[in-house]
């Protein structure tokens, strides 16, 4: 029985802002609900799933204890009219769980380390260094995803940052596509991949060379697989 492990957050947001353009509101509260029922029953359609849980990501992000700046991008962003709404209805009428000191992303990853019965709903693409099956519900594709390509690209966005979260790579900057001048490093770190967690460790490690920004950044981006877990660089025996 494959159960459907879907990003309320996304959905939610997504939802409301389709209801404005910027600041000015152009559909109901109304509509905006319509619009989540209509995507979460598409996903399920879509997914084939016979079960789902639904999750938002609450208060106390342990990310914030680690790294202040962690999505201080987003302060000033303006949410949309609907969103407060939108979370209300995927907890009342589709039972969503709300996190607790994480984020909804953690959440999903440990589900899915638990269970190999089930399928990541999101387009958010932390979540694709957890292995596993995986649907992006807006481009509506599947992927699965192998330990190894799980653990390339967790140590992939050590090099390229997040401009999302607010977490530089290796050199201050935070890219979305990989510059030319950059583009030896896949191969490089596909390399170190294949030979272990230790060895790709290293090889980002070497990149860095302060390992106070590397632990924060580690923190920031891995996703939990176990609740209350927080990265550490890997062993020598990993």
């Amino acid at each position: 029985m494959t159960t459907a492990l879907i990003d309320g957050d996304i959905i939610c947001y997504r939802c409301a802002a389709s209801c404005q353009k910027q600041e000015v509101v152009t559909e109901s509260m109304d509509v905006a609900l319509q619009r989540v029922d209509d995507l979460m029953n598409r996903i399920l359609h879509d997914t084939n799933a016979q079960d789902y849980q639904v999750y938002l990501t609450g208060s106390n992000n342990f990310r914030f204890k680690y790294n202040p700046e962690y999505k201080a991008n987003r302060k000033d962003s303006v949410k949309p009219q609907w969103l407060e709404q939108c979370r209300e209805h995927l907890v009342v009428n589709w039972h969503a769980q709300v996190s607790d000191g994480c984020e909804a992303d953690d959440l999903m990853a440990i589900a899915q380390t638990k269970s190999e019965d089930t399928i990541i709903c999101t387009i958010d693409k932390d979540l694709l260094q957890v292995p596993g099956n995986h649907y992006n519900f807006v481009k509506q594709e599947f992927q699965i995803i192998t330990p190894l390509t799980g653990r390339f690209n967790f140590y992939w966005q050590f090099i390229m940052g997040d401009k999302s979260d607010n977490i530089l790579g290796f050199d201050g900057l935070m890219r979305s596509t990989v510059p030319k001048k950059m583009e030896w490093m896949v191969s490089e770190l596909q390399e170190a991949c294949l030979k272990g967690e230790r060895a790709a460790f290293e090889w980002v490690r070497s990149l860095y060379n302060d390992d106070d920004k590397l632990l924060m950044n580690g923190r920031c981006l891995w996703m939990q697989r176990e609740y209350d877990q927080i990265w550490e660089f890997p062993s020598e025996e990993v």
